[in-house]
């Protein structure tokens, strides 16, 4: 007979649970402001390192690309080992990476740092949250996790602000090496706060109570493995050819790889790092394709406007970080709102017509030219961008969350927060080939202002069909979603940046 699992403890108001939740929030802090201000740094870390356009997409797409394919394996990894010792190891990890891209000598070096960098945010990501879960008592297991949210929030509204600062009076190397101070507030605070925890019920020998839990690490692979090929193929396009054999093999990689991927965990059932049987919800299913198609155009938009700003509008990378700064201050302060709002009258609305005024702001932010100025060319595209997203982004995860039974809500979460990531990774390999835009181009005014327009006009676009889908698509779950879900990732109310 298993001995009885106690009961989590830490109170809100004890120094244990404030160092708990400082070590949360600043490590999560860290991964935020990671993707956040790379794309303000883009147009300075380009100049120095001699980099092309796709050595910009590969800067943040191989960020991307490990945290969309590996943060459900962190969230297990953290349940099985311990969440705290799965935490610590991320947040060395992620620290160690930031500090070998802030040492870079050139492109190839700085995109495996960021590729290793992203690999730490996946397991460091899902812990963040998951101590508090794990940690808190019930009573204030909400509080604890709602200001985790806030404080996480206000760390993405200074991020483009600090990082533009350092950009401009330093270097782009201090974005990365800003992170070692934090780190080292990180780990105290978890060495001498946070508690360990796991899932008793899992073990890696049987027992009275206990199942055996296999990894689905094929399934991870496999899933990193499409969503590689897929962006590769479409950011080496522009350079080889589309019939070139590097692509042709790439693409048919990841074709396949995905194919495999499904096949694998279908297989698996509900011991799969994503057990299929949660897309027999209909509404879940739309409503991850909805996450991609918005969560696309708003990693595309902040992949280009970010460079624009810079390199034809000639403004300096601080003042970049400032202009979208309203959008997160939107986010920050009306998410709640708009869930409240959304429980009330169903999800439907606001993600019919949140997309409609974001698609309406990429518009207006079209028409920025040199000499633009941001009270009058800038603030109000901005603005209704912010409302539209604001719109959508609470709604959106209370509505995922509900989909699904209880007992999935982490791993629904988790695969939610990874569509996101993969809707921004396909969209920053996809929009510059789309729009003809490749190798020195961002350095050229009139290249960079004709595909930044072009790209807008297809982020735009996706907010469109985003919109269409949720009209149609989209009714009210259910049910509500839980108050405080086991999440093993970041809420998706978060928007990766």
């Amino acid at each position: 007979m298993t001995a009885p699992v106690p009961a989590p403890a830490l109170r809100m108001g004890t120094a244990a649970g404030r160092g708990t939740l400082l070590a949360a929030v600043l490590a999560s802090g860290m991964v935020f402001l990671d993707s956040t201000v790379v794309n303000v740094a883009l147009p300075k870390l380009g100049q120095d390192l001699g980099a092309n356009v796709a050595d910009l997409q590969w800067t943040v797409n191989g960020y991307l690309l490990m945290l969309a394919a590996f943060v459900l394996l962190g969230g297990s990894l953290g349940d099985r080992f311990g969440r705290r010792r799965i935490f610590l190891i991320g947040v060395l990890w992620f620290t160690v990476a930031s500090v070998l891209c802030g040492l870079s000598q050139d492109t190839g070096m700085l995109i495996a740092a960021r590729i290793l960098q992203g690999a730490g945010g996946a397991l460091l990501t899902p812990g963040s949250l998951s101590v508090l879960q794990a940690s808190f008592h019930p009573d204030d297991r909400g509080r604890a996790i709602g200001a985790w949210a806030g404080l996480s929030g206000v760390s993405t509204a200074l991020g483009p602000f600090i990082g533009g600062w350092l950009i401009d009076a330093l270097s782009w190397r201090w974005i990365f090496f800003l992170n070692l101070p934090i780190a080292v507030l990180v780990l105290l605070a978890a060495l001498r706060w946070v508690p360990e925890s796991r899932d008793e019920n899992v073990s890696r020998t049987h027992g009275p109570g206990r199942t055996r839990r296999r990894f689905d690490v094929a399934g991870a692979l496999l899933g990193a493995l499409a969503l590689a090929g897929v962006t590769y193929a479409l950011i080496d396009a522009p350079v080889r050819g589309f019939a070139s054999a590097p692509v042709l093999v790439a693409a048919l990689v990841g074709v396949l790889a995905a194919v495999a991927f499904v096949l694998v965990e279908r297989r698996r059932g509900d011991t799969a790092m994503l057990p299929t049987g949660l897309f027999g919800s209909r509404l879940f299913s739309v409503l991850n394709i909805f996450t991609v198609v918005v969560y696309a155009a708003l990693s595309g938009f902040t992949f280009f406007f970010a460079v624009y700003l810079q390199n034809v509008v000639e403004w300096s990378a601080l003042r970049t970080g400032i202009a979208l700064l309203p959008m997160t201050l939107l986010l920050l302060v009306g998410s709640a709102r708009a869930g409240a709002l959304a429980a009330r009258i169903g999800p439907r609305l606001p993600l019919t017509v949140g997309p409609i005024i974001a698609a309406a702001g990429l518009l207006l932010l079209r028409g920025v030219r040199p000499g633009a100025s941001y009270w009058t060319d800038v603030l109000p595209g901005v603005l209704l961008f912010g409302v539209g997203l604001t719109l959508v982004v609470a709604p959106l995860t209370a509505s995922v969350l509900a989909a699904v039974q209880d007992r999935f809500s982490g791993v629904a979460s988790g695969f939610n927060n990874a569509a996101s990531r993969a809707g921004g990774l396909l969209a920053v390999a996809a929009l510059p080939l789309l729009v003809g835009l490749s190798g020195g181009g961002y350095e050229q005014k009139t290249e960079l202002a004709n595909a930044y327009r072009g790209s807008l006009a297809w982020c735009a676009g996706l907010l469109l069909a985003g919109a269409v889908l949720a009209l149609v698509l989209v009714h009210r779950p259910p049910r509500a979603a839980p108050p405080s879900q086991p999440c093993h990732s970041m809420p998706a109310a978060t928007p990766p940046k």
